[in-house]
């Protein structure tokens, strides 16, 4: 069966996902870089927050993993603190580290929405965060059903929001938005 979508008249919270960036990961061990994953947990703004990031990048003997994880993370926090430019510059090293850290990715995706507040950009990281298989899949599908929004594909939108739904239940944002569709039957 076909169908057609139309968009009713109220708009798609595109914000939403944009103030979800925190895909925190996990770091081992106690040390800086276990600071910093809590700050990015707890989606800090704060400054000083960041010493404890910039500390472990820069003296604390870290593993591969914990390296990569620890620049999504000050990523993470970065975002919070409305610095697009130095978050997107952490999730791009924590991605040169490792081409399929799929937070890297998503967290990616989800900057370049808030930063530029259009999809076509942020789009491809969405979809690859979920072929990496996010931690997220629910963010994931709904930031990739507003960018399908903001592209102007209201087929995608409504499939990848749906999907946001039925994973995540609990989240109003998706279930909100799929209020604002309308299906009909193609005659």
């Amino acid at each position: 069966m076909h169908m057609m979508l139309k968009l009713a008249a109220s708009a798609l919270a595109v914000t939403t996902v944009a103030g979800t960036a925190n895909g925190a990961v996990l770091v081992s061990g106690n040390s800086s870089a276990e600071s910093c994953y809590t700050a990015a947990a707890r989606q800090s703004d704060s400054r000083g927050d960041l010493r404890p990031c910039d500390f472990a990048l820069q003296e604390e003997a870290l593993t591969h993993r914990d390296r990569i994880a620890t620049h999504v993370n000050r990523g993470i926090i970065q975002f919070h603190r409305g610095q697009y430019n130095l978050a997107l510059s952490d999730f791009d090293r924590a991605l040169q580290m490792d081409p399929e850290q799929p937070e890297a990715m998503l967290n990616k995706a989800i900057t370049l929405m808030r930063r530029d507040e259009r999809g076509q950009e942020a789009l491809p990281y969405f979809t690859r965060a979920l072929e990496l298989g996010t931690e997220q899949p629910a963010v994931a599908h709904y930031g990739r059903g507003l960018a399908h929004h903001l592209n102007g594909d209201l087929t995608a939108a409504y499939h990848d929001i749906l999907t946001a739904s039925e994973l995540a239940p609990e989240w109003d944002a998706p279930r909100n938005d799929l209020s604002n569709f309308i299906v009909e039957p193609n005659s």
